[in-house]
């Protein structure tokens, strides 16, 4: 058995021993004094084996020759453990809340790979943490419209200022039903943070399926006031398909949400699901303002709403429906606008026979144990 080491392979047991052996220079603070005192000490041994020898050497020669490869090694060594103090600095910074500190990394042993580690390593922590104070923002801020909302709402009924109507009682369950949305994306994030979820894979009809989130957007965009129309198109060759129903089922009525949102008055959303190489095929198209090619591969990002994200929302949305089709093996991107005119994203599922392994029966259409 042998252990990779960078390009290397080092035998166990070697790897075993050197780790047994002991440290003696581990009190000494100083890499470069730890340098040094290797290099004397071996310069001493090899002194020694030459006097036993040959019965004696020239102090002085000895001495000097000795002197100068101390301070070599000293000049050398700096730019050796330079990077090592710079690191040390960083990591304090950080322990501070200051994730900007980098690390110069020009040379190219241990000591070089380990300063671009470091420096890779704290990049992804400023992403981290700018994330953290982004969603703590942004949440916040989603958190606060509906329940000022709702407040308002339930103060004017109790002062009589307004009277406990259908309209009124549907403005309030409105921003009730937006509060859920947030906690159930809020918990589906948590999920992506813990790691993969289990799918319930079976084989579903699709027309029936596009139909049920087709009523669920009209109702949606209804008791929001939109006056946009939703349609639903299958293609007969995309008459089943095996996914997970509520899994597939989020990811639609998010995506005809948005599409309904930034739809004009009296525009039209269509989902259209059909058959190419890859599997079955779902489009998504409004009428709205549309997505700049630039910016269609960042809207998935968490967060992220685009320009065109002015009717609210956390940009979790988006980020949740990538990572429902990650499970599903599937894809989901914005394309080309049919006309060029408004948005259109696109969900690809992989046929039944890829995803059988994950755990559906195709035969009952019911997920195996």
């Amino acid at each position: 058995m042998t252990t990779s080491t960078g390009t290397r392979f080092v035998p166990n047991w070697l790897v075993r021993l050197l780790a047994a052996l002991p440290r003696p220079l581990d009190p000494v603070r100083s890499i470069k004094l730890k340098l040094g005192i290797l290099l004397v000490s071996s310069g001493a041994a090899g002194l020694s084996y030459f006097w036993l020898q040959f019965g004696g050497i020239p102090p002085v020669t000895s001495a000097i020759a000795i002197g100068l490869a101390l301070a070599t090694s000293q000049v050398l060594a700096h730019g050796m453990t330079q990077p090592l103090r710079d690191m040390t600095a960083a990591a304090r910074a950080m322990a501070r809340g200051d994730y900007s500190r980098r690390v110069r990394a020009t040379s190219r042993d241990e000591v070089g790979e380990l300063a671009k580690a470091f420096n890779q390593m704290a990049a992804d922590l400023d992403t981290a943490d700018r994330q953290r104070r982004e969603m703590i923002a942004n949440v916040s801020h989603e958190l606060r419209t509906p329940i000022s909302a709702l407040q308002a709402v339930l103060e004017n009924l109790v002062d009589g200022v307004a009277a406990a109507d259908p309209a009124t009682l549907r403005t309030a369950l409105a921003q009730t039903e937006r509060l859920g949305r947030l906690v159930t994306e809020l918990l589906d994030l948590s999920r992506i943070d813990a790691g993969a979820q289990p799918l319930k894979l079976a084989v579903l009809d699709v027309a029936p399926l596009l139909a049920d989130v087709v009523a669920e957007a009209d109702v949606m965009a209804s008791a929001s006031g939109r006056d946009v129309q939703v349609d639903a198109f299958t293609r007969h060759d995309a008459a089943t398909i095996v996914a997970d129903r509520e899994r597939l089922c989020q990811v639609l009525v998010n995506l005809l949400d948005n599409a309904t949102r930034h739809s004009p008055a009296g525009g039209v959303v269509t989902v259209t699901a059909y058959r190419t190489d890859e599997g079955v095929t779902i489009d998504v198209c409004d009428e709205g303002p549309g997505i700049a090619p630039a910016d269609r591969a960042r809207i998935f990002e968490r967060f992220t709403r685009g320009e065109r994200a002015t009717g609210g929302g956390t940009g979790l949305g988006l980020a949740i429906a990538r990572w429902a089709m990650d499970l599903h093996g599937g894809t989901i991107a914005a394309v080309d606008p049919p006309g060029g005119r408004g948005c259109c994203v696109r969900l690809t599922l992989p046929d039944g026979a890829g995803t059988r392994a994950a755990g559906a029966d195709t035969r009952t259409g019911h997920p195996t144990d």
